[in-house]
């Protein structure tokens, strides 16, 4: 808990508490010198959160793409309407969906995130693509396609309740995309472990969670083809 509270006051300090970035940045192979020269420089990936994009023009510039992770505990192929096709929806006046109560793998995007997204990719002039992470299987969509899909009114918001570190609780509308939209981004050849951790609150109280630990993914011939066509 205190590491979790030293990163974000590392944050406030560097006046990046409330900036939203991508995750990831993917760059060419023939770019590795550069960016581990810059890495170096700047003392380790590590320190990369804590810098502004300013003085990151130089490194980004290079990427290919911006990648914003997301993972869910599910096993994808499992879930009960994956492989449902979709069908005309009333509350999409009549454009194909699924119910709202549908069970299906879906890439997830916050309410919150979108604006402060678009913002960076705009200044950045990098394409962001979101990357969502199942137990057997994981698939990507391009900000620009999630952003069209709800501009045309085939993708509305939904509400989902979120747990802090804390333990209190906030209601937050997100959009969930279907992978019928999506790219299917690789397929787990090695599947990872579930791992029980727990945090704990300066008052004591016991926030219990199950991360992924290990495990590979293959990449899609799909995805590799993303990335060939997008730099």
């Amino acid at each position: 808990m205190r590491a979790f509270e030293l990163y974000f006051e590392r944050l406030e300090a560097a006046g990046l508490g409330n900036t939203k970035r991508p995750d990831l940045l993917v760059f060419k192979k023939f770019d590795k010198s550069f960016v581990d020269s810059f890495l170096k420089d700047i003392g380790g990936e590590g320190e990369l959160p804590f810098i502004p994009e300013n003085k990151l023009h130089d490194l980004i510039s290079k990427a290919v793409v911006a990648v914003e992770c997301e993972n869910s505990l599910w096993i994808a192929e499992k879930m009960p309407d994956y492989e449902t096709p979709m069908r005309a929806q009333r509350r999409l006046g009549g454009k194909l969906g699924f119910a709202k109560t549908a069970v299906l793998p879906t890439v997830i995007i916050k309410e919150e995130d979108r604006a402060p997204l678009n913002k960076w990719q705009v200044e950045n002039k990098v394409p962001i693509h979101v990357w969502h992470v199942f137990f057997d299987k994981a698939y990507g969509i391009s900000f620009d396609k999630a952003q069209q899909l709800v501009d045309d009114g085939l993708i509305l918001p939904t509400e989902q309740i979120f747990q802090d570190p804390g333990g209190a609780t906030t209601k937050k509308a997100i959009y969930k995309y279907y992978y019928h939209y999506a790219y299917l981004l690789g397929i787990a050849n090695e599947k990872p472990q579930l791992v029980s951790e727990f945090i704990e609150d300066k008052n004591g109280h016991i926030l219990p969670y199950v991360r992924f630990e290990g495990g590979s993914l293959e990449f899609a011939s799909e995805v590799l083809t993303v990335l060939k066509e997008l730099k």
